[in-house]
C-alpha cells in the first residue's frame, strides 16, 4: 500500500496544482487575461504542437544550451585537472574564479551585446558563465577530496602523477563531476531563457517574451511548462546516470 501511494505521490501533487488552478478560474478570482483557464492553455499547447513552432523553439534553445554547457564543462574539467596536477597554480587564478562566480551572468548581457551583438556568441558566453562555476567547484571538490590512502597505493605501484590522476583520482571524483554537471545543466537553462528574452529572435525565452507583448498569457504559461518539462527531463537523465553508476546511492544527485 505504501509503495502504491509513494508511486502516485508526484501525480497527486500535480493534480492538486491543476485542481487549484481550475477552481481559481471557475471562481473568477483572476480575470482570464491574467490567468487563463487550463483548457485554454492546453488548447494553445496543442495548436503550437500542430504548427511545429514549439518544437522549433525547443530545438533552438536546446542547441544553444548544449553548446555552451559542453564548452563550460571542457573548460571546468581542464582547469580542475590543471589545479590537481599543478597545485601551485591555484593562487594565480583562484581569486579571479571566485570574483566572476559572484557576478550574475545576466548582468553581463549589456556589455556582451556591445562587444558581440545579439548573435549566438552572446548567448553562448552567458551559458558558459552560468554553468562553468558549479561544475568547476564540484570537479575541484572531487579531485582534491580523493582518499590519501588510495594515492599511497598508487605510489606503491609506481604510478606517475598523471597515472594516479587517470586511474585513482578521476574514478573517485566521478560522482562529484556528475553532480556538478547536473547542477550546471540547470543553471544553463535558467541563463538561456533570460538571455533569449533580452538578446534573441528565437528560442523559448523569446517565445515567452513575444507572447507577453501580444498579451497571450496562455502562450506564456505554455512556455513556462515547456521549460519545466525540458529541464526536468535533462535533470532526470543525470539522476539516472548517477543511479546506474553508483548503484542507487546517487538518486538525488548529492551523495
Amino acid at each position: 500500500m505504501k509503495k502504491t501511494l509513494s508511486a502516485f505521490a508526484p501525480f497527486l501533487g500535480i493534480l492538486i496544482v491543476f485542481a487549484a488552478w481550475f477552481i481559481l478560474c471557475r471562481l473568477e478570482v483572476f480575470s482570464t487575461y491574467v490567468l487563463p483557464t487550463p483548457e485554454k492553455v492546453f488548447d494553445s499547447f496543442l495548436k503550437m504542437l500542430a504548427s511545429g513552432e514549439i518544437f522549433e523553439d525547443v530545438v533552438i534553445s536546446f542547441s544553444r544550451v548544449f553548446k555552451g554547457f559542453f564548452i563550460a564543462f571542457a573548460l571546468a574539467f581542464a582547469l580542475g585537472m590543471f589545479r590537481i596536477l599543478v597545485p601551485a597554480s591555484e593562487k594565480y587564478y583562484e581569486y579571479i574564479v571566485q570574483f566572476f562566480r559572484n557576478v550574475p551572468p545576466l548582468s553581463l548581457i549589456p556589455l556582451l551585446i556591445l562587444w558581440c551583438g545579439i548573435g549566438e556568441t552572446t548567448k553562448t558566453v552567458i551559458i558558459i558563465l552560468a554553468s562553468f562555476f558549479p561544475m568547476y567547484l564540484n570537479i575541484v571538490k572531487g579531485f582534491t577530496g580523493c582518499d590519501k590512502k588510495l594515492l599511497e597505493v598508487g605510489d606503491a605501484f609506481g604510478y606517475s602523477r598523471l597515472e594516479k590522476f587517470r586511474h585513482i583520482v578521476l574514478p573517485y571524483a566521478s560522482a562529484d563531476i556528475l553532480v556538478g554537471m547536473r547542477i550546471g545543466m540547470g543553471y544553463s537553462w535558467r541563463a538561456i531563457i533570460g538571455a533569449e528574452m533580452i538578446a534573441a529572435s528565437s528560442g523559448i525565452g523569446h517565445m515567452i517574451l513575444f507572447a507577453q507583448e501580444m498579451s497571450r498569457t496562455d502562450k506564456v504559461i505554455v512556455g513556462i511548462f515547456v521549460i519545466g518539462i525540458v529541464g526536468l527531463v535533462t535533470d532526470k537523465i543525470f539522476g539516472i546516470a548517477l543511479n546506474k553508476l553508483f548503484k542507487g546511492n546517487g538518486e538525488n544527485g548529492w551523495n
